[in-house]
């Protein structure tokens, strides 16, 4: 079990620089993020309050470890959507569609709308290391994901 709290502590730690970082570039430096970039932050929020009540309430922690491997899991089949997006292997989805309105429009709303333009998914506009944010999270998510399955067997192997 304290093999478990060392990699769930590496973990939450883990998750919150991530959404930091995320936080650094999108207010301090000024990349906007698109839709699937916002929803690839989902399982790191999701893993600091699973784990943060692991650590408090100190049950369910073989349910709650399942659930953040399922985030994991779908953080990683997402980013990895993400990135196909961005090399022109998918084509956008519904969450990246830029509204376009067939609607006409005042110079006012015009204007409103063009500041209010969400980014494109394809759009990559931060890399590190000259790999997309999503091709990081997709390598991220994989290895969390087999992690999580390591403490998930901990758990199974100390009953």
């Amino acid at each position: 079990m304290s093999d478990n709290k060392f990699l769930l502590k590496g973990i939450l730690t883990f998750s919150i620089l991530s959404l930091l970082i995320a936080y650094f570039i999108q207010y301090i430096l000024g990349h906007k993020p698109c839709n699937l970039c916002l929803i690839e932050r989902i399982p790191y929020l999701s893993t600091v309050i699973l784990i943060s009540l692991i650590f408090t309430i100190r049950r369910f922690e073989m349910l709650f470890s399942t659930i953040i491997l399922i985030f994991f899991i779908f953080g990683g089949i997402i980013s990895f959507y993400h990135v196909g997006i961005e090399q022109g292997f998918f084509n956008e989805s519904l969450v990246c569609n830029l509204e376009n309105s067939g609607e006409n429009l005042s110079k006012e709303k015009l204007l409103k709308q063009l500041g209010n333009t969400p980014i494109s998914c394809k759009e990559v506009t931060f890399r590190f290391l000259g790999l997309s944010l999503a091709t990081i999270n997709t390598i991220i998510s994989i290895i969390l994901s087999g992690i999580m399955i390591k403490i998930i067997k901990n758990y199974g192997q100390n009953k």
